[in-house]
């Protein structure tokens, strides 16, 4: 049987390492490998990537807790993450308030870490990449 896995992989226009270095501080991210447009064993088409791309990151893997997660700069700059967030899910309230104070440094809140039916501690936020996130607390 073949294990199918969905892994999100996120384009940051620009700003992957920057992200990558954001998310080891505040999330303990850990990354497992990364390539720059120049390392690349084929170069890319030509008119492929804006000029001085070929320093900005092809393809990096990093985790978060349990998760895998993919990322590049893309072939554009500036990232456009609209009609989905990250969910953060951690076992306790003193590490949601830790992880959501440190997403939301230099971002925005969406709705304040509070009490919801679901979870002792939900709150949405979009960190200063523009990237979302809905952290909670497993109930």
């Amino acid at each position: 049987m073949t294990k199918t896995l969905v892994q999100p992989y996120i384009f940051f226009g620009g700003r992957c390492e920057e992200a990558l270095e954001f998310y080891r501080t505040a999330l303990g991210a850990q990354g497992d490998m990364l390539m720059h447009y120049k390392d690349s064993p084929e170069p890319p088409p030509p008119g492929m990537l804006p000029p001085g791309f070929e320093n900005k990151v092809m393809h990096t893997t990093f985790h978060i807790g349990g998760t895998t997660l993919m990322a590049s700069d893309g072939c554009e700059e500036g990232p456009s993450f609209t009609g989905f967030s990250l969910s953060l899910s951690v076992p306790t309230e003193a590490e949601a308030d830790r992880a959501f104070a440190a997403l939301a440094d230099g971002g925005q809140v969406k709705m304040p870490l509070s009490k919801t039916f679901w979870s002792p501690r939900f709150g949405m936020l979009t960190d200063r990449f523009g990237l979302g996130w809905m952290v909670s607390v497993v109930a």
